[in-house]
């Protein structure tokens, strides 16, 4: 082929996409059309005024910005140390601590009725947007609507963007002043609007709990949202602690909490070397970067946090980083550095370990409790470290059975 020949088939091939991409836009827009169409029906059915539904509703538009990253998976796992060094740095316990001092009086009366101490407070500020410095600028009612409008999770989507609507006509919100991410958390604290519209308050006294503008209503709205979630006043998020030589890491996770007593036998101690201490708490045991990292133990406020973000490297990243705020010092054992998995090694991994009779369902590339728990059950067959983390030790040794396996 010569060299124009070549580029006129390029061209060709290349004008021929953008017209496929032209045609799939404007099908995506006719659908949409015909969606906003079901809304403004739903939005009168939820009783929105007429002047939302016509006005309004009848405005919002496609963002397909949203679809792409709503769909957007990670290539590659994050692992436990690149999240906490990202997220509890120095310069946010220093601003924390900031911060700390200067809302004291308003932190004193949130923690009086809520029961939430003020070092929390300020940790979630800060894992969400950076102390308010970063609360998204997507248009939250068109990339609610947006998802609303695909079928993955509609249901969802068009709840969220009624009760959006309806804080709009409640606070008197202008469309555009509107922002938040991609998926429609808004403001300093990024509440969903269905938690915005049962608990968000007015913590400023001008009327209206303003979650943008607002640092008062904010915070106020956090130690309400948390109260209700069931944080227990007085009790800590969780700590980190030191485990004995030969831990056999038999009871990991949310579904192996047990008493402190319990974790005490097991000759568990603080990060200090002191004893763990005496009161009347369960508590599960992490380990998120294996045996080589740090270990945690989380008390029933650490499963709080868990409701408002389930991540468990979220919840020991807000309560270490409220430590920090309050002067505690950098974790005893730092996270390590591990090489991030892929999501199709992560799949590999899951097939061999079917393959080999540790069930753990349909390969999907996420390290998921069931593929956690098969990690350990093949680390034990292989008198492995059982801490159900997936380094290199044992993807080897994994890949070596497999190809036992299947050899001829």
């Amino acid at each position: 082929m010569s060299l124009g020949t070549f580029i006129s088939v390029a061209a060709l091939t290349l004008f021929s996409g953008l017209l496929l991409g032209q045609t799939a836009l404007a099908d995506d827009a006719s659908e949409f059309a015909t969606c906003v169409t079901g809304l403004q029906a739903k939005a009168r059915a939820a009783g929105l005024s007429p002047e939302t539904v016509d006005t309004t509703v009848a405005q919002l538009r496609l963002v397909p910005r949203v679809l792409e990253l709503d769909r957007k998976q990670p290539e590659f796992s994050q692992t436990f140390g690149n999240y906490f060094n990202q997220r509890v740095t120095d310069w946010r316990v220093a601003e924390g601590r900031r911060l700390l001092a200067e809302h004291k009086p308003l932190l004193a009366r949130l923690t009086a009725q809520h029961g939430v101490p003020a070092q929390y407070l300020l940790a979630f500020w800060g894992l969400e947007t950076n102390f308010g410095r970063y609360k998204g600028k997507m248009p939250v009612l068109d990339s609610l609507a947006t998802l609303a409008c695909d079928p993955r999770r509609s249901d969802y989507f068009t709840s969220e963007l009624i009760q959006a609507l309806k804080l709009k006509e409640r606070y008197g919100f202008e469309s555009k002043d509107m922002v938040g991410s991609w998926a429609g958390a808004m403001g300093h604290t990024q509440f969903m609007p269905s938690a915005y519209g049962k608990y968000a308050l007015d913590g400023d006294g001008d009327g209206r709990a303003d979650l943008w503008h607002s640092t008062e209503d904010a915070l106020t709205s956090a130690a309400n949202f948390l109260q209700h979630l069931g944080w227990k006043r007085d009790e800590r998020w969780g700590r980190e602690v030191l485990l004995p030589e030969e831990f056999d890491y038999r009871h990991l996770g949310r579904q192996q909490a047990q008493p402190l007593s319990e974790w005490a036998k097991l000759k568990l101690k603080r990060a200090n070397g002191r004893s763990l201490p005496t009161a009347d708490m369960r508590a599960a045991l992490y380990v998120p970067a294996g045996h080589t990292g740090p270990a945690f133990l989380g008390y029933d406020n650490f499963e709080v946090i868990m409701r408002w973000n389930r991540s468990a490297f979220y919840a020991i990243a807000v309560g270490h980083l409220a430590d920090r705020i309050v002067g505690a010092a950098p974790l005893t054992v730092r996270p390590p550095e591990q090489p991030r998995l892929s999501r199709e090694r992560v799949k590999q991994l899951q097939a061999g370990l079917n393959l080999l009779g540790f069930q753990v369902g349909e390969p999907d590339g996420v390290l998921g409790r069931n593929t956690v728990t098969g990690i350990q059950a093949f680390q034990r067959s292989r008198q492995l470290i059982a801490d159900g983390y997936p380094g290199e030790e044992t993807l080897q040794a994994l890949a070596t059975m497999v190809k036992q396996q299947t050899a001829p």
